[in-house]
């Protein structure tokens, strides 16, 4: 094991899922109330359900956010806590309101309204370099919703990469859709690079997901593909694998499967397996979150991966 404290260390975006399922959750304005036939209040953000998921599959795991002085916040540091991450680097702050996510969840479709509060409210000076040096490995996701951070994403991976540590990215969506901000100087200082199959063609800027993949592969040593129910993809130098996945059980959302399979990668990456089996281990835990309600109820324990025990 390494002598630094953590193995991991990521960047909170900090919010709540709300989520609201029924058969027909659009809304209809002019004041008029519908009723859905269900409802739960979750942690969400992508880091964070990641940062949850990872601990759970015994990474060390510390992150850096901000949380209101708010029930919603103590939600996020409780159930952060209670997988096993390591929240004392989360401040709490009283002039934010914690970030809210409301999903509206229609059979396997879903929509999203988000208010960021505390999501984006980190800044390049909550990073210091005592900090950095602490963790094996950088983790940064939600890219463009920490809109406090994204001046200075480039410089964070040099950093990272100066002190040692090796680096993941997922950037998740774009609801801006500028998808750039500097891609092609930040991708060298990337180790693994986790998009999903959508999200590769667009920061790729290529028409088709098979030019996109090219693209992406010339350009990081590890490119991980997550394609829903199609499984995953991944290319390392001349090599590249392919792994299947079974659907997911009935009744779940969808929400934080892809940062649990990201948390289940790199739980096997950093334990030294081999890609197939670092592919393997992603898809059952994307999948054991999919078929649960909000991100981290499905979540796989590490006694429930076989390769991750000690031989």
């Amino acid at each position: 094991m390494s002598s630094k404290p953590f193995d991991v260390l990521v960047f909170g975006d900090t919010c709540v899922d709300l989520i609201l399922r029924d058969d027909d959750v659009v809304p209809q304005f002019g004041q008029v109330e519908k009723l859905v036939a269900g409802y739960e209040l979750e942690m969400g953000g992508s880091c964070c359900i990641f940062a949850a998921q990872a601990a759970k599959l015994g990474l060390r795991v510390a992150l850096l956010g901000r949380v209101g002085a708010d029930a919603f916040g103590q939600l996020i540091v409780d159930t952060l806590s209670a997988a096993g991450v390591d929240t004392r680097h989360i401040t709490v702050d009283s002039s934010l309101r914690t970030g809210i996510t409301a999903h509206l969840v229609q059979g396997e479709d879903r929509a999203m309204l988000t208010h960021p509060g505390s999501l984006s409210a980190l800044t390049i000076e909550d990073l210091s370099d005592e900090l950095l040096l602490s963790a094996r490995h950088l983790h940064y996701g939600s890219l463009y919703l920490q809109t406090g951070l994204l001046p200075h994403w480039i410089d964070i991976l040099g950093r990272a990469k100066a002190q040692g540590l090796t680096t993941s990215l997922d950037t998740n969506w774009d609801p801006d859709q500028v998808w750039d901000y500097g891609l092609a100087r930040a991708l060298p200082l990337v180790d693994v690079l986790l998009p999903n199959e959508q999200e590769a063609i667009h920061l790729s800027g290529r028409a088709d997901s098979e030019a996109a993949f090219g693209y992406l592969r010339d350009r990081v040593p590890l490119l991980v593909v997550k394609r829903d129910v199609a499984g995953a993809l991944a290319w390392q130098g001349d090599e590249s694998y392919a792994q299947a996945v079974s659907p997911a059980d009935e009744g779940g959302d969808g929400i934080g499967a892809g940062d649990s399979f990201d948390a289940g990668f790199l739980a096997g990456w950093l334990a030294g397996l081999p890609v197939q089996t670092c592919l393997a281990i992603a898809c059952r835990c994307g999948r054991a979150a999919a078929g649960a309600v909000g991100g981290t109820a499905g979540q796989l324990r590490r006694a429930q991966i076989a390769e991750l025990q000690p031989a």
